[in-house]
């Protein structure tokens, strides 16, 4: 899976300015699941510019409750009526920057999954974290609070080290094998090993063409979610395509 966070960019015009140019890049191209998360704003007209094509639809976040008195917020049922199938939760920007903790993020990956919507939940340690050798208890503690009685379903899991989000500074492939194996480890205690082995594990943190290939060719990871390099067709498909580049 490569899944596109758009996060607060692109109009109604630019998401279909992106759609027109980058289909044809990666016309042809059946073995990666493509995924895209625009703004709410963007997801009536990316889902139609997109109809006829493979690429699927996500969301960037979504509130706990089904309906009510709830300001700017957005319910599972809005996002299933715009064709959406997946849902970045937990996101380090929504933790770090919008105060979210882990029982808020535990409450949006249970409306996710009742809702048969599937949640890309994200974790991932800061650099100071990971220079005190927290790292791995970070995570783990994450994968943990945010999992807690939430049964074993549909689950992406993106590992995005906070200092590598857009810094142009990623973790090295290796570091990323690393966590993303322990993240595995995690998952099959708290359910079972066999149900851990099949979940997707997603590394993200400024991902590029020129560097994807080396990230996938890691044991334990399944994809990429991408950023800043997202926004951009022709990048975003050059990283798509990464099995061209090896």
């Amino acid at each position: 899976m490569i899944a596109a966070n758009w996060k607060m960019n692109k109009t109604i015009a630019e998401t279909q300015d992106f759609v027109s140019e980058f289909l044809p890049l990666v016309a042809g191209v059946e073995d990666v699941e493509v995924l895209v998360c625009p703004p709410f704003t963007a997801l009536s007209a990316l889902s139609l510019a997109l109809k006829d094509s493979r690429v699927r639809i996500g969301a960037q976040d979504i509130f706990w409750e089904g309906r009510g008195a709830f300001t700017g917020e957005i319910s599972a049922d809005m996002l299933l009526d715009l064709n959406c199938r997946y849902v970045i939760v937990g996101h380090s920007e929504r933790r770090h920057i919008m105060g979210e903790n882990d029982l808020i993020i535990n409450r949006k990956l249970k409306a996710t999954g009742l809702a048969g919507l599937t949640p890309i939940f994200c974790v991932g340690e800061t650099l100071q974290e990971r220079e005190n050798n927290m790292a791995r208890d970070v995570v783990g503690g994450q994968l943990e609070k945010g999992l807690q009685d939430i049964p074993a379903g549909a689950l992406v899991i993106a590992y995005e080290p906070v200092w590598a989000i857009g810094t142009g500074v990623n973790a090295s492939p290796e570091d990323a094998r690393e966590m993303t194996g322990f993240i595995r480890d995690c998952l099959g205690k708290l359910y079972d090993r066999h149900w851990a082995s099949g979940v997707q594990i997603l590394y993200g943190g400024s991902v590029n063409p020129a560097n994807i290939s080396a990230f996938m060719a890691q044991e334990y990871i399944d994809g990429a979610l991408v950023g800043g390099a997202s926004l951009n067709p022709l990048d975003f498909a050059g990283i798509v395509r990464f099995k061209s580049n090896v």
